[in-house]
Formats: structure tokens, C-alpha cells, sequence
């Protein structure tokens, strides 16, 4: 309880501390996500952190005692999820920024993909509304090369996270076959799924058999693209295989695409991150002033600096190899959406240039720039984390017994995804933080 009471004490944001008994959005347009369609003129009531009216505005009363938001010409959909983001310990310095940033940005479902023991105090106080920030759904504490000696040890960590409360295990590489086939089989037995990285000694397609819920970053597909004995690397294939994609054959991704859908497994591409580490278009001393980048501390900065300088300098990097996996990367994500293998949005934010929150709006427009319409990309953040949490009717969705996790927008995102940095307003969990105050968190987050 103490790494709670810390929690609580710090973490605990003034300025909407009381909760109203209801807030109305009166004669808005509201993005349900249900579908794609606008329903305009309506007026949403929320009472206790619940979307419990939805009507036309002529037809429905507005209690005298509600805080009333203006919705005109605005349009109001359900807030977004970071299927991959990082949360720090309680004794960080930048938890209060990742969250604080999070929210700012209309982020209001996180899936934490680097846990430990103090998340589980932090996911009750988050949704309890103690302290301000995302839902939260964590892993436990990753299993490795190096936190997993044996496929004894690998059982023994699936049991023991599996009895902690932990949402899902979080794979990283380094796993022996033996070790992950371990786990694998562990982790089905006691009913908890895995989720991240494919190690190299698994390879895609066993962790597909194995019933990976989530594969990140793409892990392992381009690997999946070379011809036998292909690989001129010797292993080095670069972050996500940047330094093998001039070998890909292209002909090969239908058939990945297939195997990923029929093992029922989802993708959280994380192109930001690829493209901000990886892509020579992305110019490290422009990168440093992006306008999101104040809002993050000097030094972490400077070491993405460093990071994506290493990565430019590297000897085995060559741009034009690098610009073809952009372009795979988009096909892959495409083809895998076009086909009904499920994509999920995320950024794996803090992370070389991804600040959090800001991150998920390029994250955004990059699946545009794959090939998704504005709504597609959308339903990555809103319908289909729903789907994968198993709370289809709870969130990513605007409709009658919903939880009140939203965006108020200035501009509709269905004509131009960027519409989704227009915000006027967030709600967490029914708490409602209008412009002004979300201007007062950013400030105070200000390099």
C-alpha cells in the first residue's frame, strides 16, 4: 500500500478534483465508432464516469445542476488507446509527464508493455480516479534473454504473474526455443496471453502456432521475407530488420499475411517508432525541435539524438535499404488490415522521438499513409483495442453505457486525420478537462 499512498499523495491532479453530477455536451457531432457516420445535433449526458443519454438536442432535457459543453460545430468521439506505451516506476521523475502527456493528447487507454509489481497499485488508483491518467492494462515484468534462465524459470515467471494480477506477459528477444515454448504452453494452461517481440531462435511463424496475441513493431516479419540462406547479415538484420529489406521477396507477403490470420493474432506496427529511428528522412537536427519535444527533459532528448545518430552511422545502414523497409512496412500493414488480420495503435511511446501522446497522432497519419482511410486508422485506436480487451460495449465506442473516455475535437478526423490534434477536450473516466486545462498541464510539463 505504500507505493500507493505515494501515488495518491503526488500524482493527484486539483484542478477537477470534484466530480460533477452529470456533464452534457449539448448539440454536438458525435463519432460513435460503431460505424462510420456522424450523427449530428445531438446531446450526450455522462454521470458517473458513464455515457447514460445520447439524444436528439431538441428531445433531450439538460438538468439545471450539469456542467454544460458547448458542442457546436465540434465533434466528439471516444478517446484513443497506446497499445504500446511505457508507464515508469512510482519513483520516476517522468511518471507524472508520461501520464499527464498521455491525457493531454486524448489518450485515455494505455496497455503498458514494460510492468511491475507498483503498475497493479497504479491501475486501481487510475481507475478510481485518485490519480489522473489513462486506464491502464499491464504486463508484468518482461521475460528475456536474461530474466529467463530455463524453461523452468520461464514456467515459474508465467505462474507467478499469471497469480499477481497481471493482465498479459510481455515477451522480449533472447528467448531459447525450449524457453518459449515453455512459457507458451504455461501461459495457456493458466489462462494469461503473451504478447510483444518474436525472438530469433522462435521465428515468426512458431510464434504464431504458439498463439502470440500481439506481435509489435512487426517483429519478425521481415525476416519472414528473405529467401533461404538470404541473409548477408549474419544475423545483423538492423531494428526490425532495416538492414536486410533490399533481400525481401515481396512475393512472400501474402503468405505471412495469411498465417497471421489464421492464427487470429493482432499487430501493433508501432511506424512511428521505426520511422523516427530508422527512416534517413527523418532528420535527427530537424527532429530535436519538433514543437512535442519541450514537453520532454533535455537529456532524454539528447539520447534519442544520439540513438538515431548511432543508427545513421552504423555500417551496415544504407539509406535506400532503409527507405524499401518503410515501404514493406506499409505493404505489410495494408495487406495485413485488407485482410482481416487485426491492427491495433500504438507507438511505443517514450521512445526515440516519441513523446507520449504527441506520438499516436503521427502514428495516426502514418497508417493513413499505409492505406487506411481516416475512419480504419481510427478504429486501430478506438473499436478494435475494445475488441482485443474483450469490452467491445465498454470502450472505444460514444454510445449509451459506454465509459465516458472521450475527445471533444474542433475538426472532424474523418476528413483529415490530423483533426485529431484539434482538442477542445478530454474526459477520463467522466472527469472533464476542457482546453484551458489541458493548456495548464502542457505548460507546466514545458522543457
Amino acid at each position: 500500500m505504500k507505493a500507493l499512498t505515494i501515488l495518491m499523495t503526488v500524482f493527484t491532479f486539483a484542478t477537477s478534483a470534484v466530480f460533477a453530477e452529470s456533464t452534457v455536451f449539448v448539440n454536438v457531432n458525435v463519432i460513435p465508432m460503431t460505424s462510420e457516420t456522424v450523427l449530428s445535433g445531438r446531446t450526450v449526458i455522462v454521470t458517473d464516469g458513464e455515457i447514460t443519454a445520447i439524444g436528439y438536442v431538441d428531445d433531450t432535457p439538460v438538468a439545471d445542476a450539469a456542467v454544460v459543453v458547448d458542442g457546436t460545430d465540434r465533434f466528439l468521439m471516444p478517446g484513443l488507446s497506446e497499445m504500446h506505451g511505457h508507464v515508469p516506476g512510482p519513483d520516476s521523475d517522468s511518471l507524472e509527464r508520461v501520464l499527464h502527456l498521455y491525457v493531454a493528447n486524448g489518450i485515455t487507454t494505455v496497455r503498458g508493455m514494460l510492468g511491475q509489481p507498483s503498475h497493479l497499485d497504479l491501475k486501481s488508483a487510475l481507475q478510481r480516479g485518485d490519480t489522473l491518467g489513462p486506464r491502464l492494462f499491464t504486463s508484468g515484468p518482461s521475460l528475456n534473454g536474461r530474466s529467463v534462465t530455463s524453461p523452468e524459470r520461464a514456467i515459474s515467471m508465467v505462474e507467478e504473474q499469471y497469480a499477481a494480477g497481471y493482465d498479459f506477459l510481455k515477451i522480449h528477444p533472447g528467448l531459447t526455443r525450449e524457453e518459449f515454448d515453455a512459457m507458451a504452453a504455461t501461459a495457456d494452461r493458466v489462462g494469461i496471453r503473451f504478447a510483444g517481440h518474436v525472438p530469433e531462435d522462435v521465428g515468426i511463424d512458431r510464434a504464431l502456432a504458439a498463439g502470440i496475441a500481439t506481435i509489435d513493431h512487426l517483429d519478425g516479419y521481415m525476416e519472414s521475407l528473405l529467401r533461404p540462406h538470404d541473409d548477408p547479415s549474419g544475423g545483423l538484420s538492423g531494428p526490425f530488420g532495416v538492414f536486410i529489406a533490399d533481400q525481401a521477396d515481396e512475393t512472400k507477403i501474402a503468405g505471412i499475411v495469411a498465417a497471421t490470420v489464421e492464427a487470429g493474432a493482432w499487430n501493433v506496427p508501432t511506424d512511428s517508432l521505426f520511422r523516427h529511428w530508422a527512416s534517413a528522412e527523418a532528420d535527427p537536427e530537424d527532429m530535436v525541435d519538433w514543437p512535442e519535444m519541450k514537453y520532454m527533459l533535455a537529456d532524454t532528448v539528447a539520447r534519442w539524438y544520439r540513438a538515431k545518430r548511432d543508427m545513421l552511422d552504423d555500417v551496415n545502414y544504407h539509406p535506400e535499404t532503409a527507405a524499401r523497409a518503410v515501404a514493406l512496412r506499409q505493404r505489410l500493414i495494408l495487406e495485413l488490415h485488407r485482410n482481416g488480420a487485426g491492427l491495433l495503435l500504438g507507438s511505443d511511446s517514450p521512445q526515440i522521438f516519441n513523446v507520449p501522446g504527441f506520438a499516436i497522432h503521427r502514428e495516426l497519419e502514418y497508417l493513413v499513409d499505409a492505406g487506411l482511410t481516416p475512419f480504419e486508422a481510427l478504429q486501430t485506436g478506438t473499436a478494435n483495442p475494445a475488441r482485443f480487451f474483450g469490452q467491445r460495449d465498454m470502450i472505444g465506442v460514444v454510445k449509451t453505457g459506454a465509459a465516458a473516455d472521450l475527445i471533444l475535437l474542433d475538426a472532424n478526423p474523418l476528413d483529415d486525420i490530423t483533426n485529431t490534434r484539434r482538442i477542445h477536450g478530454v474526459m477520463v473516466r467522466g472527469r472533464w478537462l476542457p482546453r484551458r486545462e489541458l493548456d495548464v498541464i502542457l505548460d507546466r510539463l514545458a522543457r
